[in-house]
């Protein structure tokens, strides 16, 4: 990383974006008009700071631009954080935005009849198979995730997995599709996460930043 490079910040689209942009603004971040723009298709953006652009990214990939060193800073759901498990990654801040849960749903109408704290054997679909094994594997549980990058919910109805293991916000989703979420494996909210070796070798720069998205969440929590 050159001195004179500039520093890119990773943002992820849809619904972590609109909860933590009134940080990102109160830290003094505006981005240049196109970044509100809807219609507008480019994903890098100028800010009002000429030695720091935005990237616009999917939620799951705000962690792999910052680890590998495409991102100087981010922010990510301690979800993708903890899945990924980058050793690159620190992560010194909790925004305390788009909390939410992940946890173990199965079909309604199993609940009655079903007891997780029983179970030897479990299969899942999931976003997440490193965190669900790991969940599963603590409790002595033997577990088989299949990987999905969406649709989970249709899991269960097509007989790919009686059970899922995913994010739950409002339990809407769920109950829509017929489904009950019946463990809680950890709470979620969004951090924002740095590349270790930008921190080492610009630590003014990314500390400031950091300083001041701390200041923001105290200034929201206040």
């Amino acid at each position: 990383m050159l001195r004179n490079e500039k520093l890119v910040f990773a943002l992820p689209k849809g619904r972590i974006l609109k909860e933590v942009m009134p940080l990102v603004r109160h830290a003094g971040i505006e981005p240049e008009p196109a970044f509100d723009d809807e219609s507008a298709r480019q994903l890098r953006f100028t800010t009002n700071f000429p030695e720091l652009d935005i990237i616009r990214v999917r939620a799951f990939d705000v962690a792999t631009f910052v680890a590998f060193g495409a991102a100087h800073m981010g922010v990510a759901g301690n979800d993708v954080l903890l899945e990924f498990d980058y050793s690159e990654i620190y992560s010194p801040l909790d925004l305390g935005v788009a909390s939410c849960r992940l946890s173990v749903a199965e079909p309604a109408d199993l609940r009655d009849e079903d007891d997780p704290s029983t179970w030897s054997s479990v299969r899942v679909a999931t976003k997440y198979p490193n965190l669900a094994s790991k969940h599963f594997a603590a409790r002595g549980v033997q577990a088989e995730c299949i990987k999905l990058n969406g649709a989970m919910e249709l899991a269960t109805q097509l007989g790919l997995s009686r059970r899922i293991v995913d994010l739950i916000s409002s339990g809407d989703t769920l109950r829509a599709n017929g489904l009950v979420e019946v463990e809680r494996i950890c709470d979620i909210t969004s951090r924002l996460c740095i590349n270790r070796a930008a921190w080492k070798t610009r630590p003014e720069e990314v500390g400031g930043w950091i300083n001041k998205f701390g200041e923001a969440v105290d200034a929201f929590a206040a």
